[in-house]
């Protein structure tokens, strides 16, 4: 790779402090080379253990900050300045909010065209359940999604991955990248609503077709990909470790009979004769449960049975792989994950996550005010 100034540079972006998927957003767009500005509320807050909340959030990491009092008429005047000269706004409040604050895109898309406005909500800005509270977990629930992730006995929550992350924060910069891409073209900006159960529900396209097929039961733990496969699923070795075992097709399935020794055995003749997959998951969670999970590192390495061991997130850090990819950087005693995707001309060198307002000065110099016109606006309470 060679040093460069980054794929985004030169755009800027407004991000509205909230939690989850629009700061995730915003992350991303910042490890690519965008100058993001985050509008903090104007007090931090702590950690019983004093460890400051913004500054050890990964998710802060690639930005500036200013925090302002939005209940101030200056601090939106504020806002209002930077927003004007700025390519996209990111925000992920209730519906409503941001027209009470007087920052909604009726008005502030008045004094700046061009600008891509991002709403991340849960629900989205219209329908019934437009305007109700939910987390990631309400939302993945209502697409049905949640339904057929987990255990024939009940579904599994997968963390805040699918919802938040997934179907709210990289739909967020998808629409963030082809609003800024229309507006470069036509001078016409958008406003993009961002919903965290339309992208989940886009993200289960496969599914809907594979029901049409007919080719997938809504009983889980029954499919191919949902762990009904006994070479597609996860056993436990006598270490208490675990193994993924991802053998999908033949060839690959035939590589890991041999592996295992297994080659010749019965159950194992057919491979997507269902009839004998109950004995092939015992076969091969007795296999397992014989030798720990460095054994079996060792004789599936160089192999393409397509079985990895189950790491830690600690064990991810010190992975052989992931250490050759520098896929973790070590910053103030956080683990920042690389910024992704990677491009050859660009190096991106993680910056820490700011504390609110730490930036406040340089980007209200950078918008025009004066040290006089800053010192009476700190007087005034505007900075809180």
């Amino acid at each position: 790779m060679t040093d460069s100034t980054g794929p985004l540079n030169g755009i800027r972006i407004v991000e509205f402090a909230g939690i989850g998927p629009a700061p995730f957003a915003a992350m991303i767009l910042g490890g690519l080379g965008a100058d993001v500005i985050r509008i903090d509320k104007p007090k931090s807050f702590r950690h019983p253990s004093g460890t400051d909340l913004f500054t050890s959030s990964a998710m802060n990491r690639d930005k500036r900050s200013i925090a302002l009092d939005l209940k101030a008429v200056e601090g939106v005047k504020i806002a209002k300045r930077l927003i004007e000269r700025s390519d996209g706004l990111i925000e992920g409040f209730r519906p409503g909010v941001m027209e009470r604050l007087g920052l909604g895109p009726d008005v502030v898309m008045g004094v700046c065209p061009r600008l891509t406005y991002v709403r991340m909500t849960g629900w989205g800005h219209t329908g019934p359940l437009a305007g109700r509270a939910g987390h990631d977990l309400n939302f993945i629930a209502a697409t049905g999604l949640l339904n057929a992730i987990g255990t024939r006995e009940s579904p599994v929550i997968p963390l805040n991955l699918l919802g938040d992350f997934g179907g709210g924060g990289t739909m967020g910069v998808i629409g963030m990248l082809s609003g800024i891409v229309q507006a470069r073209l036509s001078g016409i900006g958008s406003v993009v609503d961002a919903a965290i159960i339309d992208g989940v529900s886009l993200m289960g396209a496969m599914f809907q077709g594979l029901i049409a097929e007919g080719l997938w039961s809504q009983q889980r733990s029954t499919n191919l990909l949902d762990g009904g496969a006994p070479f597609y699923s996860i056993y436990i070795c006598a270490d208490g470790s675990y193994i993924a075992v991802a053998s999908l097709e033949p060839k690959f399935f035939a590589e890991l009979c041999d592996r295992l020794g297994l080659t010749g055995h019965p159950a194992f003749a057919s491979q997507y004769r269902r009839d004998t997959w109950p004995e092939m998951r015992r076969v091969l969670a007795e296999t397992f449960s014989q030798q720990s999970r460095d054994y079996f590192e060792e004789i599936f390495e160089g192999a393409d049975a397509c079985v990895s061991p189950i790491n830690s997130f600690s064990q991810a850090r010190l992975d052989s792989h992931f250490v050759d990819r520098h896929i973790y950087h070590d910053l103030g005693g956080v683990s920042h994950p690389h910024s992704a995707p990677r491009f050859d001309n660009f190096n991106p060198v993680i910056s820490p996550p700011p504390f609110p307002g730490e930036h406040r000065d340089e980007i209200l110099e950078e918008l025009g005010y004066m040290a006089q016109e800053i010192s009476a606006l700190e007087d005034s309470g505007t900075f809180g």
